[in-house]
Formats: structure tokens, sequence, C-alpha cells
């Protein structure tokens, strides 16, 4: 296995592309949130090694409720105003179990034809 240090490693944007919408909607299908604490909790979740922008985030919430995997609503919050938070609907569970089970098969094709492994020498 090739340890990993937290301090030096940063997502590659173009890996992570693929699983934005993965972890957008594992953040949400136990609870509603609103954008800035799914960031965080992703953020924390990671060990400060996954950062989502908020273009990213808003951008990908926008084309998952066009698609209609998640429905957004404004509540009221006591001295900050509204917050828009985000829910994940049938549509969004399903197409979540469906993206998951594609990533898990990634991953294992990924660790089969893999030449860094416990043999080699990286």
């Amino acid at each position: 296995m090739i340890p990993i240090s937290h301090e030096v490693y940063r997502m590659d944007r173009e890996l992570m592309k693929g699983s934005i919408d993965i972890l957008l909607l594992s953040e949400i299908i136990t609870q509603d949130k609103y954008g800035f604490e799914i960031m965080e909790s992703l953020k924390k979740k990671s060990a400060d090694t996954y950062y989502m922008s908020e273009g990213t985030l808003y951008t990908a919430l926008k084309r998952n409720e066009l698609k209609g995997l998640v429905v957004s609503y404004w509540t009221k919050v006591k001295g900050s105003g509204r917050r828009k938070y985000y829910h994940i609907t049938d549509a969004g569970c399903t197409q979540l179990i469906k993206q998951l089970a594609e990533w898990q098969k990634l991953n294992s094709i990924i660790r089969r034809c893999s030449a860094l492994n416990e043999k080699s020498s990286c």
C-alpha cells in the first residue's frame, strides 16, 4: 500500500470531477444541509484533503436540482436572514446507489490492474 501524507496530498481535480455528485448526494442523504454546511462537512470528513469551491458546489447543486435529484427550499434563520437548504429526492437516492455501485466497480478494477501494490518499490 502506498503511504499518503495528509500534508502534501491534494485530490487531483480531473479525478474528482466524476465524484462531485456522489459526494454532494451523500452529504444530504441523512439530513438536509445548506451549501456552506456541505462544503465544510466535505472538508472535515476528508481531513482537509478535499476542497470544493463555492462555484463548483452551487453549479453541481443546480445541475442536480434540474435533474430532479435534489430539491431546495428557503428557511429563515434567526439573526442571519435566510438559508437555502438542499434535500435529496427519491430519484437522487436511486442515482446515488447506482453511482456508488459504479464507483465500487471502478475502484476494484483499478486495484486489480494497478502496478502499484505491495510488491512495487514506489
